[in-house]
């Protein structure tokens, strides 16, 4: 059995329209959500061993941020193929993970995300930014990845988890 994380980015910031999407930072909300988020995954025991993320500022710099709050000794992975990337495109980067990883996470985008979760275990869920889904495969091996091959172990959202907006 393996275990894949799929995290939303935080919320990220519009306060520079001519800024390229590929560019925008997180906002103030999502700098409070992603340390939170790290912070959660420690206390429930989420533990992926390695970390692959978009390349876009606000997905870096989620992963990171959730990295450093979490105590995670994860490697963080930066993949041009996980931004935009539609479900089935996000499926193929989790194929090519080396099996000596028994949990991975995956930092990306909607609706990519969203469709992710959706084909990994049959089941249409939100993924608000920051969110994260927690799935369990019934594969042995990470190439064996396919459509309704998981089934899902929870999906936390911030507001949910009593993280406030402010």
């Amino acid at each position: 059995m393996k275990r894949i994380y799929v995290l939303r980015h935080a919320k990220s910031s519009w306060d520079e329209p001519d800024l390229a999407d590929f560019d925008r930072p997180l906002n103030e909300r999502g700098k409070k959500a992603a340390p939170f988020m790290g912070e959660l995954m420690k206390n429930r025991d989420h533990r992926p061993q390695v970390i692959l993320s978009s390349p876009a500022k606000r997905a870096r710099d989620t992963a990171e941020m959730v990295k450093n709050a979490g105590h995670l000794s994860a490697e963080v992975r930066l993949d041009d193929r996980i931004y935009e990337a539609s479900p089935y495109s996000l499926s193929k980067v989790v194929t090519e993970l080396e099996d000596l990883f028994d949990a991975a996470m995956i930092v990306g985008h909607n609706p990519g995300i969203e469709g992710l979760v959706n084909y990994l275990t049959g089941k249409s869920t939100s993924m608000p930014t920051a969110s994260l889904a927690v799935i369990d495969l019934e594969i042995d091996n990470w190439s064996e990845t396919k459509t309704q091959c998981g089934s899902l172990v929870e999906v936390i959202r911030p507001r949910e988890a009593n993280l406030t907006s402010t």
